[in-house]
């Protein structure tokens, strides 16, 4: 198993903090949250991990990793960030976006995940937007589930039937090798033939990897949550990492 870590964003609303630094390479009590994220990786036997950067890229100098740069890192999103990596799909795999901190207790979850495609998600997650005011539940990325797997998947749910629940993907998800080939696969496919719209996108390359995950829903492949708990938190805006500091002291 290896981990892809995707870490690229251009971390514009984290600034003045990310004028000099790319957002995740901002420290928290002494250790930035790339760190963080690639010791508690190690901490479980990960020892491939490979980070996808673009804005300053170069300042991403840490050991035993290896460094992928998306060069189109201005003009395109996470997913097409993913992508850069895709030679890494080649395994199972933990794919996180670089802007998270969380306990060992939310990777043990995902690590125990034995089938094809595991998203993690938790449940409780309104709460955690309250004060959030940079960052409003109005942006929070949703899953809709369903019978224990997921049926959509996008930014801004607020709406589901009577016997589904709404959750928050956590930025967090585990794959197959199976699932990983389906990934790579699906995705050459769109990129010789999709133009336009691109689910909740404005084209392919403006992707989250939310909407990858929706084209893969939609082709019928099995989605499973992974209820995670524990402490967990997305660095987005300077009230966030007020907050990480208070969860994680």
């Amino acid at each position: 198993m290896n981990a892809i870590i995707i870490a690229g964003g251009n971390s514009t609303r984290i600034r003045p903090l990310s004028n000099e630094i790319p957002k995740t390479m901002i420290e928290i009590y002494g250790k930035s949250i790339l760190e963080r994220q690639i010791e508690l990786f190690q901490r479980y036997g990960i020892s491939d991990i490979t980070v996808v950067t673009g804005y300053q890229s170069e300042k991403i100098n840490l050991p035993n990793i290896t460094c992928i740069k998306n060069e189109k890192y201005k003009s395109t999103n996470v997913n097409e960030g993913l992508f850069c990596a895709k030679a890494k799909l080649n395994d199972s795999v933990v794919i996180a976006h670089g802007d998270l901190m969380f306990e060992h207790e939310v990777l043990e979850r995902i690590l125990n995940f034995k089938g094809d495609i595991g998203v993690g998600v938790r449940l409780n997650w309104k709460p955690h937007y309250k004060g959030r005011t940079l960052h409003p539940i109005s942006e929070a990325e949703n899953v809709v589930i369903e019978n224990n797997k997921i049926v959509k998947i996008r930014k801004n749910i607020s709406k589901c039937e009577k016997n589904q629940i709404i959750g928050e993907f956590i930025g967090i998800m585990k794959l197959s090798k199976n699932a990983s080939d389906i990934l790579v696969q699906k995705y050459l496919e769109l990129q010789k033939s999709h133009i336009g719209k691109f689910h909740n996108a404005t084209s392919l390359k403006q992707a989250y990897t939310t909407d990858m995950l929706q084209e893969i829903i939609d082709s019928d492949y099995l989605v499973e949550p992974v209820i995670i708990e524990g402490k967990w938190c997305e660095i987005d805006t300077i009230q966030d990492i007020e907050y990480a500091k208070r969860i994680f002291k």
